[in-house]
């Protein structure tokens, strides 16, 4: 019982160790095929971190949000259409 147990590790050990290898071969093919997809990615994943956008808050609810995804409109600033057609909230 003991023997087979060893020789089931000793088989699934070399499975894991070919799957491994395996992959890191596909990447480093996959690398040598197109060397600019790293390099875009990695200019993307830069770019997004070094600028961080602009929050801005909604005049009607108060929840923050980004400037890109904000309603804007004359000096009010809003989370969505349905909060610009409401107006600005009084609050106590």
């Amino acid at each position: 019982m003991g023997k087979a147990i060893f020789w089931i590790s000793i088989f699934i050990g070399v499975l894991v160790i070919t799957r491994i290898l395996a992959r890191k071969a596909a990447q480093r093919d996959a690398d040598l095929k197109n060397p600019t997809a790293k390099t875009d990615q990695t200019t993307q994943q830069k770019s997004s971190i070094s600028s961080p956008e602009k929050m801005v808050r909604c005049d009607h609810c108060g929840v923050h949000l980004p400037y890109s995804e904000a309603t804007l409109t004359e000096n009010n600033v809003w989370c969505s259409a349905e909060h610009a057609r409401l107006g600005v909230k009084q609050r106590v």
